[in-house]
């Protein structure tokens, strides 16, 4: 009996680990994040069922992690559907094991919300910012990033502009 209560304790540790509440948010405090931000910032915009999305994210969260000691923060933000709020989105946050915060921007106008994010947005996922407010570095990318690519501009944003 003991042995079943320990193993069933223990699933039910592995699962909630890797829970995360989702959080709802609204272009304008993602703006005002973005904004007010004092460390390099990563924020990715994807979907569940954006494939190309779904293969850079782990690589996002591994190199966001190789440069936690620089002050490398990373939001993943989710552009999906109000359905898949936040049931689907928690299922594959889980999943693939989301680390860093995750968000649902509740926002269904794409010419509202994308040129509060970057002015040449049209809305395109995968898409991610890359910011650093302490260096004046900013840069919008419209489509999926290779790993070699991303290490790359993460070490560009981290250069001190003088």
């Amino acid at each position: 009996m003991k042995k079943n209560l320990i193993i069933v304790i223990l699933i039910l540790a592995s699962v909630t680990s890797f829970s995360q509440e989702i959080k709802r948010i609204k272009v304008t405090d993602l703006a005002k994040t973005i904004k007010e931000s004092k460390t390099p910032l990563i924020v990715n915009f994807w979907a569940t069922y954006c494939v190309p999305c779904l293969e850079e994210i782990p690589y996002f969260q591994d190199l966001s992690k190789q440069y936690k000691d620089k002050g490398v923060k990373l939001l993943l933000v989710s552009l999906d559907m109000k359905e898949a709020y936040p049931s689907k989105i928690n299922s594959i946050a889980k999943k693939l094991k989301f680390n860093p915060p995750v968000y649902w921007l509740d926002e269904t106008n794409a010419d509202y919300f994308c040129p509060k994010v970057d002015s040449k947005w049209s809305g395109a996922l995968p898409s991610s910012l890359l910011i650093n407010n302490a260096t004046g570095y900013r840069k919008f990318f419209e489509d999926q990033l290779s790993r070699e690519n991303l290490e790359k501009e993460i070490q560009a944003m981290l250069v001190n502009k003088k």
